[in-house]
């Protein structure tokens, strides 16, 4: 597959998860101030990366798109929720998000927290709720979603990197940390779309969605540390050199930006070698590489 025709099933698959998450909304007008702050930052763009990885997954093992699409919104959702909160001044202290200003600088910090907490609950109400699943892949759905964004996942790994801006971290300790903070994520969204199609935890199927989805998760830190220290503001839509500004451990303490980029690229090929086999699995192998060589 072309990185052109990947970007047309991209497009496609975030156009089908935006109308989905619009139909989830219910209007009330004692609400409206809370629903807009949600919908500011849910529809604000973005690659839909993670909602994709859910579809593609679950199509990859001859599931159907219905079954996905919940699980699809709910981790889009939770991803949202995560950048609304990561730019709190509390935390990151960002002032921009997709060339937008970020939703506290629109809605004031205490909106900002309810929103992000909104679309939290949210997302596990969309997820328990995916009758097309059925209720045994749903409950097993959220209770893996649920572990891999709380203590133990993205939120962990979230305290890693505020406590870790106070003292410098081994290496060890700098992978689980983003194996954690955006890993752990991404690895929920691609085995959340192999539920959807009835693959279980004991088929051997689903050891390959894991090793592909945790080398990407990896990849994908380390170009982001990459682009911090490279990247162009207006390409990104966000502010670069937060990472030094707020002294926060990076993979370019460890490895200069071109070593750096070939441990990506290490990471991105035993990606794609984990579903090579996998009749079908053009579109997530191409997916991995043209996640390594974007530039936002």
């Amino acid at each position: 597959m072309t990185h052109e025709v990947l970007e047309l099933l991209l497009h496609r698959d975030a156009v089908m998860t935006e109308d989905a998450l619009r139909r989830s909304y219910a209007e009330d007008p004692d609400l409206m101030t809370l629903l807009n702050a949600e919908r500011y930052s849910l529809f604000a763009g973005g690659k839909r990366i993670r909602p994709t990885l859910v579809l593609e997954f679950c199509r990859l093992f001859d599931g159907e798109d219905e079954a996905a699409m919940p699980f699809a919104c709910a981790v889009e959702m939770i991803h949202t929720y995560s950048l609304i909160h990561d730019d709190l001044p509390c935390m990151d202290d960002d002032d921009l998000r997709r060339g937008k200003p970020s939703n506290h600088k629109v809605f004031g910090d205490a909106m900002a927290v309810l929103a992000g907490d909104a679309l939290l609950t949210g997302a596990f109400e969309i997820a328990a709720s995916n009758t097309a699943a059925g209720a045994e892949i749903s409950a097993m759905a959220v209770a893996y979603l649920a572990g891999n964004v709380g203590r133990y996942g993205m939120v962990g790994g979230q305290v890693m990197d505020l406590e870790g801006e106070e003292k410098e971290l081994t290496l060890d300790q700098l992978l689980k940390l983003h194996s954690l903070k955006t890993g752990a994520l991404i690895t929920a969204s691609c085995v959340l779309g192999a539920l959807a199609a009835g693959v279980s935890f004991a088929d051997e199927r689903m050891r390959d969605v894991i090793t592909y989805s945790e080398n990407i998760g990896l990849a994908f830190q380390i170009v982001d540390d990459i682009l911090d220290r490279t990247g162009d503001a207006d390409t990104m839509g966000k502010l670069v050199g937060r990472d030094e500004k707020h002294k926060k451990n990076t993979f370019l303490r460890f490895f200069s930006v071109e070593e750096a980029g070939f441990y990506a690229e290490r990471l991105t090929q035993e990606a794609v070698r984990a579903l090579r086999r996998h009749r079908g699995s053009d579109a997530l192998c191409t997916l991995a590489e043209w996640l390594v060589k974007r530039k936002a």
